[in-house]
């Protein structure tokens, strides 16, 4: 399951989690556009390689993210 979420103080954060061990969650440090985020998630879903893919994705976009 990948996804994004409100966490609090309305941060968005960005959710891992590969239904077995792996839950990875990160915040993203400037929320200012949603839609480059939800595009980087769209690519790195249909990628077999999902998180390196993730990281890729959000630093083409200049998004950056710290794990929570």
């Amino acid at each position: 399951m990948r996804r994004w979420r409100k966490g609090r103080n309305a941060a968005i954060e960005i959710v891992y989690d590969d239904g077995v061990t792996r839950r990875i969650v990160w915040r993203v440090a400037d929320a200012g556009n949603e839609a480059r985020i939800v595009e980087a998630l769209r690519v790195s879903v249909a990628s077999l390689r999902v998180v390196p893919t993730l990281y890729d994705e959000l630093k083409k976009r200049a998004i950056a993210i710290e794990r929570v």
